[in-house]
């Protein structure tokens, strides 16, 4: 067990090591001046180079990554140049809005995605099978910022069925202490029920689109990973034993297929939390996405290295999340 969680340890450690080293590299071959974004243009030339040296850039490179390496084991991740606050302020602030929206939309992607791939492979080459395989294929083809665009006319502009842009009506804004930065949570421990209502309408309608093009890829993995659990000898015996369709699919071949689906429906969250750009963009939504797209399109680099490095640390822990699944949902792993 000591070799097992030394051997995690370090393979972790590594990990980060070279993604600092990646997000080092980033930072440094990006076609941006970061002097130039923080001076301007049109800046003296003592200026630039007065700066040019505060930022280190004028010592070798090695030395550069260890101060580098030294301010973010210090949690110092510099100051972004379009909001002048700590960078890591910044993503205190937006990211807990992100993580709301790809929570919700995983559990709608994860809850559909692998009803429907079950029922497509208990339905091999039947008509609940197409229909379900042409369901996910559109999911999974058509371009979200599409599809969002298409959702707000049809359900918010003719229908008024969910909220707008943004996360809450304008009405509300202010009216809540931002204790977690979880709109719903801090509604709730406020009691503005109002306030939570509202947060939830905006929220519906972009977490379910994202958790149809989430769906839309555990769908087919579930498909994939059924069928070959339907076709082992064992399903075959229990069928002959006198078990129930239900058993044997749920209780037999889906239990043998948990710990793939565990990976699966984490890198599909990882990939919520990393990839919402379009969505946040299309649904004004003020979240992390939106805070690198900003932050990228200006070259602000503290910004957008932190960024990097925040969506790496946030992939290393849903790779440890799902190791601690395993031991649960595999008796042999542990």
């Amino acid at each position: 067990m000591r070799r097992a969680v030394f051997g995690q340890a370090t393979g972790i450690i590594v990990t980060l090591l070279g993604l600092l080293i990646l997000t080092f590299v980033i930072g440094r071959i990006m076609p941006v001046d970061p002097v130039r974004a923080i001076v301007g243009e049109d800046a003296p030339r003592e200026v630039y180079d007065r700066v040019f040296r505060q930022l280190g850039l004028d010592r070798p490179v090695w030395e550069q990554f260890l101060l580098y390496l030294r301010d973010v084991l210090r949690f110092d991740f510099g100051t972004s140049i379009r909001t002048g606050q700590p960078v890591l302020e910044d993503i205190k602030r937006v990211l807990p809005a992100t993580i709301e929206l790809a929570t919700f939309a995983i559990i709608i992607g994860a809850s559909l995605g692998i009803a429907m791939g079950v029922t497509a492979a208990v339905n091999k080459d039947r008509w609940p099978d197409h229909v379900i395989r042409i369901v996910s294929l559109m999911g999974h083809s058509m371009p979200i910022f599409w599809t969002g665009m298409i959702g707000l006319l049809i359900f918010y502009a003719a229908l008024g069925w969910v909220g707008g842009s943004g996360r809450m009506s304008q009405f509300y804004i202010g009216m809540v202490p931002e204790t977690t930065g979880f709109l719903l949570i801090d509604s709730a421990i406020a009691g503005e029920w109002d306030v939570f209502k509202s947060a939830l309408r905006h929220l519906i309608l972009p977490a379910s689109l994202l958790g149809y093009s989430s769906a839309a890829y555990i769908t087919r993995m579930t498909r994939s990973f059924m069928l070959d659990q339907l076709g082992q000898e064992y399903v075959t015996t229990a069928r002959v034993k006198g078990l129930s369709s239900r058993q044997t699919v749920w209780r037999h071949a889906f239990a043998n297929i948990r710990v793939q689906l565990v990976t699966i429906v984490a890198l599909a969250y990882g990939s919520l939390l990393e990839g919402a750009v379009l969505i946040e963009t299309v649904f004004a939504w003020p979240g992390f996405g939106q805070y690198l797209t900003s932050n990228l399109l200006i070259g602000d680099m503290n910004a957008v290295m932190t960024c990097v490095l925040v969506v790496g640390v946030i992939f290393i822990g849903l790779n440890i999340l799902s190791d601690l699944l395993y031991r649960v949902f595999d008796p042999r792993t542990r």
